[in-house]
């Protein structure tokens, strides 16, 4: 069975490795912030998608670190590498907390988010192009 890390220390965030990187995959830096992800969100309470990717086969683009996401991400994607798929488990301090996001995530909801790191970028100078070549060599 996969190793379950606490990546908070207070069982707020949780991460499982469903598959992990090459050993070569780069990993969200100062030189690359922005990443790219699929996943799909649970309702931990009853197991519920309330939010994926995979449907329309898109991917998600943050920055990482900067709070344009919920605390989780911000803290499981640091711990990431390219290719790598986890399972990230939030409390609601490290998501929506007491507020929820209405109407698809209740008040103080546990989620459960499988996560695939497709790609990590630079700020400038990058292009769709870079999504492509880092999966193509990934494959």
């Amino acid at each position: 069975m996969a190793e379950t890390i606490d990546l908070t220390g207070d069982g707020g965030v949780l991460k499982t490795v469903i598959r992990r990187p090459k050993s070569d995959a780069i990993a969200p830096s100062d030189s690359f912030p922005l990443v790219d992800v699929q996943y799909e969100g649970t309702l931990a309470e009853t197991g519920e998608v309330f939010d994926t990717t995979h449907e329309d086969n898109t991917v998600f683009s943050f920055e990482v670190g900067q709070g344009s996401v919920i605390k989780a991400w911000d803290l499981a994607l640091k711990t990431m590498k390219v290719g790598e798929v986890a399972k990230i488990t939030c409390k609601p301090e490290y998501a929506y907390g007491s507020a929820g996001s209405p109407p698809e995530i209740p008040p103080d909801a546990t989620l459960i988010f499988e996560v695939e790191l497709v790609a990590c970028r630079p700020r400038k100078g990058s292009s769709i192009g870079t999504v492509t070549d880092e999966k193509a060599r990934l494959e």
